[in-house]
């Protein structure tokens, strides 16, 4: 126990401002080495875990060592009471008291950013690398699916359905892009929905050369929430290696 307080004493002899420092290092060169790539939507991947399991362990036995330092501070202040020759040797064990509740604080903020899903953004064109054509017409409405993915930050676009779930409640902005050949009885269009309610459509209709429609939303979203687009009936949309027609949105701030 001895051992243990005069170890921790010289610990706590450094400055608040050179632990950040030593625990910003940690951190930093931990995350280099774990490089995280988030995993689905919502989840933590293995190497946040992991981080977030070891901090956890760390946290209890420090906090397990400040619960001793407090009941041996108790028996100080009791057995050198009005001696003040001895008492400054509580100031030192006060200092470490301090420094430890604040290393405390610092790794339950750290925790508890391992758990909260900060970035959320995508980008997506209609179809598939080394593709090109037409879609449509169908008679009924179709949800598109936009299988070349440019950025999925978060991973909460799915490419094989065209669908974007919603991982934490908060204000999302998306925009769409709709391309097509002009047509005497086809225009281009799409309309975006939320867990199939129609929200915002882009439609254009031209007789010859191209028709271009465009549209953006901001929207309130609940976790779990699904965005997705749907082909207008009778329309059809044009897209090629140029990107023509594109799905974007991303997360303005959590709620």
């Amino acid at each position: 126990m001895t051992t243990f307080f005069h170890a921790l004493i010289l610990i706590c002899s450094l400055s608040k401002a050179q632990l950040q420092a030593v625990a910003d290092n940690e951190i930093i060169s931990h995350l280099r080495q774990t490089g995280s790539q988030g995993g689905d939507a919502g989840n933590l991947s293995d190497n946040q875990l992991t981080f977030a399991q070891d901090i956890h362990a760390v946290l209890r036995e420090m906090s397990a060592s400040l619960a001793e330092l407090k009941v041996e501070m108790r028996y100080l202040q009791r057995d050198y009471e009005g001696n003040t020759s001895t008492a400054f040797g509580i100031i030192p064990l006060k200092h470490c008291v301090n420094i430890l509740q604040w290393i405390i604080s610092l790794l339950i903020l750290i925790i508890i950013s391992c758990f909260t899903v900060k970035k959320v953004a995508f980008s997506a064109s209609l179809l598939a690398s080394g593709n090109q054509g037409e879609t449509g017409p169908f008679n009924t409405q179709t949800p598109l699916v936009f299988r070349h993915v440019v950025s999925n930050i978060g991973n909460a676009y799915n490419p094989n359905t065209g669908f974007f779930t919603a991982p934490v409640k908060g204000a999302y902005h998306f925009e769409f892009y709709i391309y097509g050949h002009g047509h005497a009885s086809y225009p281009a269009a799409a309309v975006l929905t939320r867990n199939g309610e129609h929200i915002f459509i882009a439609y254009e209709h031209q007789p010859s050369h191209a028709a271009n429609a465009a549209n953006g939303v901001t929207l309130l979203l609940e976790v779990g929430d699904v965005i997705f687009l749907r082909q207008w009936r009778n329309s059809r949309i044009y897209d090629n290696i140029n990107r023509h027609t594109t799905f974007s949105g991303h997360l303005l701030f959590t709620m």
